[in-house]
């Protein structure tokens, strides 16, 4: 007899806190009735500067069933947690899922770039990608390198040899679902392996908090540039005014040119 839910979520915090975001986001989009396309990853809205939906694309699910699947097979690789004795634990799971977030979004929209530039299959110009697989499959890939005993649990009925999973799993859902991203789920197994091998390391809270910051700042800019979302309370002023008196003050080699605010005059920057 397995654990209570209760003791399973304190043992797998970051986990239970990411499906309660994602779980959040799908009910708040099916709410509202956002269409992916609003939130959705594709080649054309990056390249106008849609840079903000690297990350909302990949906490957006399309459907009940999309969310369940990438949920229940999170839940399973949330073991993570738990192999502190392996070097991995909570904080190594927070910092690799937020550099497999970026970067597996970024390795999308460089496969996508590649086929239409390089290819001339204009197909991927439009092909919109949605969903937190890129994650799953990139710590399915992790997990199958650092602890290849493992097991990958679905639904809690189906249960796959961890070392085949990532590559069981990309066939799978491309042959019973054929709208699955290819080449999301391709993303997260390389950068995976990239992780898992060593080639992307180094990370810790001081460089993950700077990354954040990092998203953030490129978040909101994006938001703002694109006129995705009002932001007009982000908006600086000039503070120029024709009616501030200028005069000359009298220097050794020449004149210096100074601004002077009225005495009683307010500058507001909004």
């Amino acid at each position: 007899m397995g654990k209570p839910l209760f003791y399973e979520i304190l043992e797998k915090p970051a986990t239970s806190c990411i499906i309660g975001i994602c779980s959040a986001i799908w009910f708040y989009i099916q709410k509202k009735n956002i269409g992916y396309s609003h939130v959705g990853l594709s080649y054309e809205t990056a390249i106008e500067g849609h840079y903000w939906r690297i990350i909302t694309s990949a906490f957006s699910h399309i459907s009940a069933i999309h969310l369940v699947f990438n949920m229940s097979a999170l839940w399973s690789l949330g073991v993570v947690e738990q192999l502190d004795h392996m070097g991995l634990g909570v904080g190594y799971y927070l910092q690799y899922t937020l550099v497999m977030v970026v970067l597996s979004g970024l390795l999308v929209l460089a496969m996508y770039h590649l086929l239409i530039q390089r290819f001339n299959i204009e197909y991927f110009r439009r092909v919109t990608a949605v969903g937190y697989s890129c994650v799953v499959f990139g710590w399915m890939t992790i997990l199958s390198v650092k602890q290849p005993s493992s097991k990958l649990e679905l639904f809690g009925l189906l249960s796959l040899p961890i070392s085949f999973a990532p590559f069981e799993s990309l066939v799978f859902t491309s042959i019973i679902v054929p709208q699955a991203s290819f080449i999301g789920h391709l993303s997260g197994i390389v950068v995976g392996y990239a992780i898992a091998w060593g080639l992307i390391h180094g990370m810790n809270s001081y460089w993950a908090l700077s990354l954040l910051g990092w998203i953030a700042l490129v978040f909101v800019w994006s938001l703002k540039k694109s006129g995705a979302v009002d932001l007009n309370f982000l908006e600086i002023e000039s503070v120029t005014d024709p009616s501030l008196p200028v005069r000359f003050l009298a220097s050794g080699n020449g004149r210096t040119l100074q601004m002077t605010a009225l005495p009683n005059g307010n500058v507001d920057i909004v």
